[in-house]
């Protein structure tokens, strides 16, 4: 099967329904898109399919073949990504770091559709979990982002 992953074409080998963050991750050693749930409640798998967030853990691969895929690897080749990237290091938004690739992407897939998001699309958007509770940080990086 192939995939469009950050702007080249790769061949996959895998069942059509394995989900695509088992593919990103053990096929191609794309480790930046994490495994938090299994169940798409988390987000830490969340990488950007045809430019909207998507919860890779439970998107079978073959669902996604033909689609532009981006994950974290990428995002600052992207000038919103870049945008987001630089007020996430200027805000020191992460803490353990581990959900921050998930948020990123949420973030960047956002201010695709809103470049400048209200608070209500800010805070509809940014649903990903964080257990170290950087909410806050998460929301004042996004407004920034879009700010810049």
């Amino acid at each position: 099967m192939e995939l469009s992953i950050n702007g080249s074409k790769r061949n996959v080998e895998a069942e059509p329904d394995t989900p695509l963050l088992w593919v990103l991750r053990d096929e191609l050693g794309m480790t930046g898109t994490k495994y938090g749930c299994g169940l798409a409640q988390c987000g830490a798998c969340t990488v950007l399919v045809d430019g909207q967030a998507t919860r890779s853990c439970v998107t079978p691969v073959e669902s996604v073949a033909g689609s532009a895929i981006m994950t974290i690897e990428a995002i600052e080749q992207d000038p919103v990504g870049k945008k987001v990237v630089e007020a996430w290091v200027a805000s020191q938004v992460p803490q353990c770091g581990y959900c921050q690739s998930g948020q990123v992407m949420a973030a960047t897939a956002l201010l695709k559709q809103s470049p400048k998001p209200s608070e209500d699309e800010i805070a509809g958007a940014m649903v990903n979990l964080c257990r170290c509770g950087t909410y806050n940080a998460i929301a004042a990086a996004v407004r920034q982002a879009a700010q810049g």
